[in-house]
């Protein structure tokens, strides 16, 4: 694991968003169980999908406040722009 700083950043927002997806997930378990219909599925994957991106979001907003705004005081920014370059491989393959 790469430490950044000397505190971990922390990560509320996106706990609480991937709280609430878990707690999506367990509703559309209960839907497929039930055979509800496919439309309404779907529906909620979409949200959970949306709270993941959210969180997702959240979680390299923190990284830049705090992770690569210290890169930048010491001087050591290249590591971290590029593992955000490489992040953005991620998020090109996702789209």
């Amino acid at each position: 694991m790469k430490e950044c700083c000397d505190l971990h950043p922390k990560h509320q927002e996106a706990l609480a968003l991937l709280k609430t997806a878990r707690g999506h997930i367990d509703g559309v378990i209960k839907m497929i169980e039930e055979e509800r219909y496919c439309i309404d599925i779907s529906t909620q994957l979409l949200a959970i999908i949306s709270l993941l991106k959210k969180a997702n979001i959240s979680v390299i907003n923190k990284h830049i406040e705090t992770c690569v705004k210290d890169a930048v005081k010491t001087g050591n920014i290249d590591e971290k722009i590029a593992e955000l370059q490489n992040l953005m491989k991620y998020v090109e393959k996702n789209k």
